[in-house]
């Protein structure tokens, strides 16, 4: 069975959301480089094909496409500055996406040595639904879940029962 074979939680239940809302005869645009959940999709079945590495924020040129049927964006939008743009200018009519959520007792993800790796946003749940919405988008399903972490301390014990992402599955108003 393919659970044991995952390294993160994360991708257990992103996999099992994916098999409810969608078919493997579909053709993915995955926004971001091919990455580990990119290949168990593949290996899955799923005809995934991932960006390649461009800047979201300045060229969008890569989701303007009528050659897919469905985007994925798994933890994607909070590295943009403006995740609006590339949500307004997907030609798909269907999107599962993923974004962290905002944790009252941790600050945004930040990391020093790559500027590339950096959270813009960490949102909660109604702020991303309104970016949904504005930027023409109707949510079907959403789940939140939680990433318990194996450390010590308060906030490891907090993230075992804070929700930590926020999984949607919605299709483009028309």
């Amino acid at each position: 069975m393919y659970k044991n074979t995952f390294p993160k939680k994360r991708y257990h239940i992103t996999l099992d959301f994916l098999n409810e809302v969608i078919s493997k005869d579909v053709k993915i645009l995955d926004l971001g480089v091919s990455n580990p959940f990119s290949e168990i999709l593949r290996n899955e079945g799923y005809a995934i094909t991932n960006t390649t590495g461009e800047d979201l924020d300045i060229d969008t040129e890569a989701v303007k496409t009528n050659e897919f049927d469905i985007v994925t964006a798994f933890e994607i939008f909070e590295h943009l500055v403006s995740p609006f743009n590339v949500l307004k200018d997907i030609k798909a009519d269907k999107i599962v996406a993923s974004v962290p959520l905002k944790l009252w007792f941790a600050s945004a993800y930040q990391n020093k040595e790559d500027a590339r790796d950096r959270h813009y946003h960490e949102f909660e749940d109604w702020q991303f639904d309104w970016l949904l919405e504005k930027a023409g988008w109707k949510i079907k399903k959403s789940v939140k879940f939680t990433n318990p972490v194996k450390k010590i301390g308060i906030r490891p014990i907090l993230r075992r029962f804070t929700p930590r992402y926020y999984l949607i599955y919605a299709e483009r108003l028309r």
